[in-house]
């Protein structure tokens, strides 16, 4: 998935993560050295390091999971993407002047090889 987005967007400088077994992982750590990404991981305990994925997680918790009882893994998958796609994507936020984010992304655009790519793994 990495190397499909780094192909389109052009790699990072950076991937901010925590300290997950999905980014501490060796293997992985050595292919973004190869692909010369660096790894920036937020410190154990310190959510305020990764404050938009925090943010996104209580919203996601408090304005749809604690009003919703899923009965199979898939509803949840399904229902949850369809939320997920809503927030980034039509919902108005107030950051934007409560516009829509959607307009606001260019589908394909590179990223800047200053910037830094922050993944979430819901």
């Amino acid at each position: 998935m990495l190397a499909d987005l780094f192909v389109r967007r052009g790699p990072p400088t950076y991937i901010r993560s925590d300290n997950g077994s999905e980014f501490a992982a060796r293997a992985v750590r050595q292919w973004l050295a190869r692909v010369d990404v660096q790894t920036l991981f937020i410190e154990p305990g310190s959510p305020w390091e990764n404050g938009y994925i925090e943010s996104f997680n209580g919203r996601l918790r408090d304005e749809y999971l604690n009003g919703e009882r899923f009965d199979t893994l898939f509803e949840a998958q399904v229902l949850i993407e369809a939320w997920r796609n809503e927030y980034n994507r039509i919902r108005p936020h107030s950051s934007l002047g409560y516009r829509s984010p959607a307009p606001e992304v260019v589908a394909g655009a590179p990223l800047l090889r200053d910037e830094t790519l922050t993944l979430q793994v819901v």
